[in-house]
């Protein structure tokens, strides 16, 4: 496994490649790689890599005191600021301080195997008052018709976050997964669809996640890759699905979540998000790692 990041654009992965099948995870920026800057819309920047959304994922304000109604932007603060990096001999860790929040995020890269990219995270509270925050991996999945999505047995319902065009419902509907419509069984949401589809739907398993676990494979070519991760820290787990609908671009996210749901303040409103206390640091990892036939 091999990863190309840029400290400096938002500590994004613009590659992740199996040096064995030489095979490219991450969807490619089209055209020029980059963002507009801090505060600017997500849609405005390159649609391309693996960035990190902090504190929210939608827009939104902060419902209470003391930063009650601070404007939080577009996916967040991170993706769009620079960060500081330091390498040591078998590591990398990036830091980042928070605009509108008083906050210091970390994250350390490491390969504790040849392929294993493993990913700690670390958010610490620099203020007075306790905060609550939504984070979530962004990966953009280069992917092809026909790909397997696998979750933990068990998950049997998503709840709506966007869907372009009104074809899951509204944000906050409840669906069956994988098959969310009886009357269209032909939408598995468990199957990657051609970018001809014109779709582009986010979703949230609801429930408890048996598992701390989310895999990509390619039945064709028989290749993969699982995100694996602490369900106590992380109990969310999403899944954006682009097939052509927005902006024209085709990929899949796999999306640890520790909100539900993308607006930080809808989380914060119904207890569904993470907190941090003052002086404290709360602390989560992930591991990426590549499956082969045997694992599908």
């Amino acid at each position: 496994m091999q990863i190309t990041l840029l400290p400096q654009l938002g500590s994004k992965i613009i590659s992740l490649q199996n040096r064995l099948t030489g095979r490219e995870w991450l969807t490619q920026a089209e055209g020029v790689l980059g963002n507009k800057g801090y505060g600017s819309p997500f849609a405005d920047s390159d649609g391309s890599g693996w960035d990190e959304m902090f504190p929210t994922i939608n827009a939104c304000r902060y419902p209470e005191y003391p930063w009650m109604d601070a404007e939080l932007p577009d996916h967040g603060e991170v993706w769009s600021l620079p960060w500081r990096a330091e390498m040591t001999e078998d590591k990398l860790e990036c830091s980042v301080q928070g605009v509108k929040l008083p906050y210091l995020l970390r994250k350390t890269y490491a390969f504790p195997a040849e392929d294993c990219l493993r990913i700690d995270y670390a958010v610490t509270n620099l203020g007075s008052f306790p905060f609550s925050f939504l984070w979530a991996a962004h990966p953009l999945f280069c992917i092809e018709e026909g790909m397997e999505i696998h979750v933990p047995e068990g998950l049997t319902q998503i709840a709506v976050s966007y869907s372009e065009h009104g074809r899951l419902g509204k944000t906050g509907e409840v669906r069956p997964w994988p098959q969310p419509s009886a009357d269209q069984p032909q939408i598995r949401l468990d199957r990657t669809e051609g970018r001809e589809e014109a779709t582009a739907e986010k979703f949230y398993f609801t429930g408890a996640l048996p598992e701390g676990r989310a895999s990509l494979y390619d039945p064709r070519k028989r290749e993969g890759l699982t995100i694996a991760f602490p369900k106590e820290k992380v109990p969310y787990l999403s899944i954006w699905a682009n097939y052509g609908g927005y902006q024209g671009q085709y990929h899949l996210a796999l999306e640890p979540a520790t909100g539900f749901l993308d607006d930080l303040a809808y989380a914060m409103e119904r207890k569904s998000v993470a907190a941090v206390l003052p002086g404290e640091t709360y602390t989560w990892h992930l591991e990426v790692s590549w499956m082969g036939q045997e694992q599908a």
